[in-house]
């Protein structure tokens, strides 16, 4: 069984202890920072497999501590934010987090949620059952580069965080099916995802702005309404 490991970047040295304590009775392998500038440092040291961000930290801000962390290595983020507002969790999705949970929270909350998270990265699921080859995706002006995760419009390629790079892939293998939100949680998120699917919507939007010519009226990623979306050429 794998053992995994976590780096809990928290400032409240209570709530940080408490974590380690109950990360520990779970068998994790806990590694701990308490500002944006040591949790660089023990990233780089330690390479765990789950960051558990707070969002408000000195040094750096949990975002800009993550969005570094995304260029460097190949790691999970979950967000710990005292923030409700709708914009800081977009944000935090953007720049790579894999999921954001809001204080207070229950302690069974956050091990159900670092559990499904590490379950996702350590059996990421296909986003297609009949597309097992590493072979760039052509859908009209648009190509997919699944081996090398570029994207590329009229030949020039197109920046999307890991998400948007799944949820167009995902989208591109089924082209022509209406996908429910339901199903592109599971299928891209790579779990049933606890809270609700605004996620989808967020990262629809991006696509478009980055893919469409015109994201009001796209021409590929399309909505059905009350249901989902797909992708037409």
């Amino acid at each position: 069984m794998t053992q995994f490991k976590i780096l809990i970047v928290e400032d409240d040295n209570t709530l940080r202890e408490t974590l380690k304590y109950n990360l520990e009775k779970e068998d994790y392998i806990v590694s701990m920072a308490r500002d944006g500038g040591e949790a660089l440092e023990q990233a780089r040291l330690n390479k765990p497999d789950l960051l558990l961000l707070d969002l408000m930290l000195p040094v750096l801000n949990g975002l800009e501590v993550c969005r570094i962390l995304r260029t460097e290595m190949e790691l999970s983020v979950i967000m710990l934010t005292a923030k409700t507002d709708e914009v800081d969790k977009i944000v935090g999705l953007e720049i790579g987090a894999d999921d954001y949970v809001t204080k207070p929270f229950s302690m069974r909350e956050l091990l159900a949620r670092i559990k499904a998270v590490l379950r996702r990265r350590e059996t990421k699921p296909a986003l297609s059952d009949d597309n097992s080859e590493n072979k760039p995706l052509q859908a009209g002006r648009i190509m997919i580069d699944t081996e090398a995760h570029v994207v590329y419009k009229d030949g020039h390629s197109v920046e999307l965080n890991p998400k948007e790079f799944e949820l167009l892939s995902y989208l591109v293998l089924n082209r022509g099916q209406v996908m429910s939100r339901e199903q592109i949680l599971r299928k891209v998120w790579g779990y049933e995802y606890i809270g609700n699917d605004r996620t989808v919507d967020v990262h629809m939007r991006w696509l478009r702005q980055k893919l469409e010519d015109n994201a009001d009226d796209p021409e590929y990623l399309l909505t059905v309404r009350g249901y989902g979306y797909k992708f037409q050429i």
